[in-house]
């Protein structure tokens, strides 16, 4: 399987609806995608199913070759996954610095204060080492985020709609640094967003959800509307 994350007619209930509805994707090394859909499509919950922070409610999940989630099942947790995330939210823990939430996400693959300063360093943020995210702008929390994510050398880069709350300018500059790590990733880049404007800016190939529904569309952006 050349395929280094892959999912196969995952469903996916919560409270009892179903939010995702038999979706299949199948990512080769070197792939950026955009997906792409409205609020309420079911992006986020594939993310977190790909993370294995959910559990199909059917289907299958391999992460690698490896069978990651089944039928309900979780079975290669969310850490041996090789995923790095930015979630919407960032999720960035408020009384660590800068430099000790990439240290302290990077301690599983020995990285060390001098490399925490080198990965911040490579998204801008040479000067913010010994700040907290409260000190920090919107730009700079998002640099933070994805700093963040690379420090454990991840295989697979997932970006939860991380740019919805930062201002044109911020955006621009946030997309020259996604563009500048990708290759840095040596398997697929997913991009999450509602936003046409963002996927065909960062995407080379995306796909449309609609419902919960995964509609196969090299080029979504160019025909959406939202």
């Amino acid at each position: 399987m050349n395929d280094l994350l892959s999912l196969e007619n995952v469903h996916l209930k919560l409270g009892g609806r179903e939010i995702l509805h038999g979706i299949s994707l199948a990512l080769p090394p070197g792939e950026v995608l955009g997906i792409l859909g409205p609020s309420g499509a079911g992006k986020s919950c594939a993310v977190r199913v790909a993370l294995g922070l959910l559990k199909p409610t059917a289907g299958t999940v391999h992460v690698a070759g490896r069978l990651a989630s089944r039928d309900g099942e979780v079975l290669l947790p969310p850490e041996e996954r090789g995923l790095g995330v930015v979630f919407q939210d960032l999720a960035l823990w408020p009384h660590l610095t800068s430099v000790e939430q990439v240290r302290l996400v990077g301690r599983s693959v020995g990285l060390n204060v001098a490399g925490a300063i080198a990965l911040l360093e490579s998204v801008g943020l040479r000067s913010m080492t010994s700040r907290r995210p409260s000190q920090l702008s919107g730009g700079e929390q998002q640099r933070l985020a994805i700093a963040r994510a690379l420090a454990s050398k991840p295989t697979i880069l997932l970006l939860d709609e991380p740019f919805s709350s930062v201002d044109r300018e911020t955006r621009q500059s946030l997309y020259s640094l996604i563009r500048a790590i990708s290759p840095q990733i040596s398997g697929p880049t997913i991009y999450v967003t509602h936003n046409a404007e963002d996927a065909q800016s960062l995407a080379e190939h995306g796909v449309r959800l609609s419902r919960g529904v995964l509609v196969a569309d090299d080029r979504p952006w160019e025909d959406s509307g939202t």
